[in-house]
């Protein structure tokens, strides 16, 4: 099988290194990183450092590369790219996805699967998510500092059982996959803890500890929870009955200090996902004809603060 790992940030270099690691050149399959920049000139000299709770590893993948001319068409992509490129990105590698080409996104936002879609010709387009926190901390080194490290992916329709050996080849790099009939449950159910948890965050400076012990924060984190739930109702997710208290316990799950990614973004001044966490919430409340105003509030606050 070639796989090809498209985003060797956190993301992506935690499930790209353990797939290079678990099946190196003379395996029978081929594992491609697709990256740039000093990331990408440490992976080709020293191969990609990993330190996560499994253990720390050093991955060499089959190629390592920043053009898409280089790989040739694969059997599998994975796009671990932040949602702000994950347009622009899909498009850059159009030219390495077949129409067989089984291609999964990785990345925060819900609708992830449609994006991708809109961006290709041809492709076998799943969706997926992850429950990871990793960075990249060097060039040449990812950490994995938290989350479990579950992956799940799959069809928003039809049969799981043509995607089983993806699943299968996922797990015998030791990664906790699961191909699932219910994706669309799995990444909303994820949406409705990091979205909220990531503005409100964003938007105050505080770290989730701090958010969920300051009562007036705390409501407006349970109602923005709450928001989400119903557009995903009204497009047709079903979710668990008691998700916004399972996701409320997630929070409380996490040591005091945590910060979320996106307010690690805000607070440095960099490219923040704030489209895709809060934004699309507050378009698609806006189709759907669902008041959001918890989510209207923050995002635009946050929108003129890092315009």
């Amino acid at each position: 099988m070639r796989v090809a790992v498209v985003g060797i940030g956190g993301v992506g270099g935690y499930y790209g290194g353990k797939l290079a690691y678990a099946y190196p050149q003379g395996s029978g399959h081929e594992v491609i990183f697709f990256c740039r920049g000093a990331h990408l000139d440490a992976i080709k000299r020293s191969g990609l450092k990993l330190d996560s709770a499994d253990g720390e590893i050093t991955a060499v993948p089959s190629l390592a590369t920043n053009s898409a001319s280089d790989i040739g068409v694969v059997d599998v992509v994975l796009l671990c790219v932040k949602g702000y490129d994950l347009l622009q990105t899909a498009r850059s590698v159009a030219s390495i996805i077949g129409p067989e080409t089984v291609v999964i996104p990785l990345g925060n936002g819900v609708n992830n699967d449609e994006i991708v879609r809109s961006a290709l010709e041809c492709g076998d387009v799943l969706n997926g998510c992850v429950y990871i926190s990793t960075h990249i901390e060097a060039p040449g080194f990812v950490q994995q500092t938290g989350g479990s490290r579950k992956l799940f992916f799959g069809p928003s329709e039809g049969d799981v059982e043509p995607y089983r050996v993806v699943e299968r080849f996922l797990v015998g790099a030791e990664i906790d996959a699961e191909l699932t009939s219910d994706v669309q449950e799995k990444v909303w159910s994820k949406f409705v803890f990091i979205g909220p948890v990531s503005g409100v965050t964003s938007l105050h400076g505080v770290s989730i500890g701090q958010m969920l012990a300051q009562p007036d924060l705390k409501s407006t984190l349970s109602q923005m929870m709450h928001e989400v739930e119903t557009v995903a109702s009204r497009k047709g997710v079903c979710l668990p009955p008691d998700m916004v208290e399972k996701a409320l316990a997630t929070g409380a799950s996490f040591p005091f200090d945590t910060k979320s990614s996106m307010q690690l973004d805000v607070e440095n001044g960099r490219k923040a996902e704030l489209e895709t966490m809060l934004g699309y919430v507050v378009a698609a409340g806006r189709d759907l004809g669902v008041e959001t105003p918890a989510h209207v509030n923050i995002y635009e606050a946050l929108r003129s603060r890092t315009a």
